[in-house]
């Protein structure tokens, strides 16, 4: 079917509404990278507050004792969250994330239970077989993980003692420097004797030790608590500016190709608009001629 200047027309005008949705996507794409490369940022600093308390409360008191999981002890399941996304128009992103925790959790005898942020990781990792536990949603914000943490918390470390030895993964992708992004798996539990050590490694930043006041475990709770806490937050904060990233590079590649369709369609309708011109100049000059005879 050949091609009329009206239909090119509407081509391009489609065209160029749609590179005008991908740059509106574009600009939320790399503003929103900033907000969550901030929250990173700033929870780097806090992170490190907790694991210096940590490793302060531990050889100040009997933690060690009390929070490890004994040498050897097996667990019965291990129980993971995998960090995806909720929409489309973000390249591999999700199945990069998903081919790594699967490609991990496949090695394992013991019975996984995977609870999902994101809609898509979620029917990739039921696909491939997993026991889903939960489903939940991405937050549009850096103010929404607080939300979504607490929802992890209650759902998947409900009443889990440390010491009990369960086994606990994060699974996300981890924005690289400069742009893209890599898929990260982090275990933080059981809090093991090697844990320990390294948490314990770490030396205070003043000459003023601390000391724990109170006798109970009020500190190591509080303290392991805000570990868990921290830990799940930058794991759905990188994933996060992860997947803006991706989505802001998907945007790029299509505005683009949007280009490349612009250029060839206002070559080819400037080339049939010139084509009609000269018929109907051939045209006038036919009836030129034949009335002059």
């Amino acid at each position: 079917m050949s091609e009329t200047t009206a239909s090119l027309r509407k081509k391009i005008d489609s065209a160029s509404d749609l590179q005008s949705v991908v740059r509106t996507m574009k600009s939320l794409a790399a503003s929103s990278i900033g907000q969550y490369e901030r929250s990173v940022a700033a929870l780097a600093e806090y992170f490190r507050a907790v694991e210096i308390g940590l490793g302060a409360a531990f050889r100040c008191a009997s933690g060690s004792e009390l929070f490890s999981a004994p040498e050897g002890r097996g667990t019965e399941e291990i129980r993971a969250v995998v960090f995806g996304s909720d929409q489309g128009l973000v390249g591999e992103f999700n199945e990069t994330v998903s081919e790594y925790a699967i490609e991990t959790l496949k090695k394992e005898t013991k019975r996984i239970r995977i609870w999902s942020v994101g809609e898509r990781v979620h029917s990739q990792l039921k696909d491939a077989g997993f026991e889903m536990e939960a489903l939940f949603t991405v937050p549009g914000s850096a103010k929404g993980i607080i939300t979504l943490v607490g929802e992890i918390l209650l759902s998947a470390l409900k009443g889990e003692n440390p010491a009990d030895g369960a086994e606990f993964y994060l699974f996300y992708n981890s924005p690289l420097s400069g742009a893209g992004y890599a898929p990260e798996g982090k275990r933080i539990l059981p809090l093991d004797r090697e844990w320990i050590r390294r948490i314990t490694a770490i030396t205070w930043p003043s000459k003023s030790l601390p000391q724990i006041l109170d006798r109970g475990n009020t500190t190591f709770g509080g303290l392991l608590r805000e570990y868990f806490f921290v830990s799940i937050f930058r794991a759905c904060a990188e994933s996060l500016a992860s997947e803006n990233a991706s989505r802001l590079a998907a945007m790029e590649r299509a505005d683009r190709n949007i280009d490349d369709l612009l250029e060839a369609l206002g070559r080819s309708y400037h080339r049939l608009r010139q084509s009609g011109i000269d018929e109907e100049l051939f045209d006038v000059l036919a009836g030129y001629e034949v009335m002059s005879k």
